[in-house]
């Protein structure tokens, strides 16, 4: 099969160019912030770019190493072993912001939860290939048995979910749940099985959001946040003032009201919302013109690949970012519940950061041993 001697060139780039938006756009968020609270207005940006260059090495360290070694044995439990001892471990540390989610030493801080994406997307492209192939002269298709694929397949998947959940990190937990659920469907899974696990996930999802407290409020606030503009509804209210007020072309780099300690996690969750205002709505459509080519070059990448497991790993790492995309867009577009899940490249954050930039040159590995 011919192979392809270098990788996507559309897919580098726009990461690159999400990259350089999230750079610009985590300063110009936290600046004034930052020189509030720490004194300098550089403080975010030069965490952030830290994080970069790791994200970049790694990504770059990746992009020359065959994809198919990550499908070794030893590679496969080693990560998933890792992984799960983290998840514990944070809850063991002290609590951040009411939640177990972070592992610090020092001024450095990891999230287990976001490396859990990437050790799914691996654990499933490597266990649903093997169920893929032919095995003693049998036709493929044995994706759909419960005891043979199905259990194994998503017990490992369940274990992490349960762990996420109980952080709390229901955004996460739920985004990991999606993936491997895309990754199953991809395999050959039923569509039986896709409708079953959804209606099988409705009790717990009611008891989750509705029984709890926060995440009711949240809710209630996506439904009316006119009701509450000074409490629950506060935060949704100011994102959709900072989108409002960009208009077509923005007011400006670094011009953005909201930020002005008026929209919570501006330079986090929100961060799109104050790209709106000083880009406006061009300057809102070019990021996700970016994300629209890095859902198409990893569909093809995906369809090209080699093999099962790239094609899988592909299809989960594409709907990982790009997925996570969606969900932060329509939280700051008031088009879903407030989520704790940052907008990928774009938001400040280390661990999402680097996970997405791993995971992309995974993809562009599989991209350059395309057909």
């Amino acid at each position: 099969m011919p192979r392809s001697v270098q990788p996507d060139r559309w897919l580098f780039l726009a990461t690159l160019a999400l990259c350089l938006v999230g750079a610009v756009m985590v300063f110009s968020a936290s600046a004034v912030m930052a020189r509030e609270e720490y004194g300098s207005a550089y403080t975010f940006l030069g965490k952030q770019l830290i994080w970069l260059v790791l994200g970049l090495g790694g990504m770059f360290w990746l992009m020359s190493v065959d994809y198919r070694k990550l499908r070794q044995p030893a590679v496969i439990f080693t990560s998933l072993f890792l992984v799960l001892v983290l998840l514990v471990a944070v809850f063991f540390l002290d609590r951040s912001h009411a939640t177990h989610r972070w592992i610090r030493w020092g001024p450095i801080g990891i999230q287990p939860s976001e490396l859990a994406k990437l050790v799914v997307i691996v654990y499933l492209a490597w266990f649903l290939e093997l169920r893929c192939r032919p095995r003693h002269g049998e036709a493929p298709g044995t994706v759909n048995n419960i005891f043979s694929t199905l259990a194994p397949a998503l017990g490992p998947v369940l274990v992490i979910v349960g762990l996420v959940v109980l952080q709390p990190d229901l955004g996460t937990a739920f985004q990991i749940f999606l993936i491997a659920l895309a990754m199953l469907f991809a395999a050959g899974l039923s569509t039986s099985f896709v409708l079953y696990a959804g209606l099988t996930a409705l009790p717990a999802l009611y008891f989750l959001i509705m029984r709890v407290p926060y995440r009711y409020e949240r809710v209630l606030a996506f439904l009316r946040p006119e009701a509450d503009p000074q409490g629950r509804g506060f935060q949704m209210l100011q994102s959709l003032i900072a989108v409002g007020s960009g208009g077509l072309v923005g007011v400006g780099l670094m011009e953005s009201r909201q930020k002005l300690f008026y929209l919570p996690e501006a330079h986090t969750d929100f961060i799109f919302a104050v790209l709106c205002e000083e880009f406006g709505f061009l300057g809102g459509l070019a990021v996700l013109a970016l994300f629209a080519v890095y859902g198409w070059r990893g569909l093809r990448a995906a369809l090209a690949a080699p093999d099962d497991f790239g094609r899988l790993a592909a299809l989960g790492i594409t709907v990982m970012v790009v997925g996570q995309a969606l969900i932060n867009l329509s939280v700051v577009l008031g088009l879903m519940p407030t989520k704790g899940i940052p907008l990928p490249f774009i938001s400040y954050g280390g661990s999402s950061l680097v996970v997405m930039l791993l995971a992309t040159g995974v993809l562009l590995n599989i991209s350059q041993n395309a057909g």
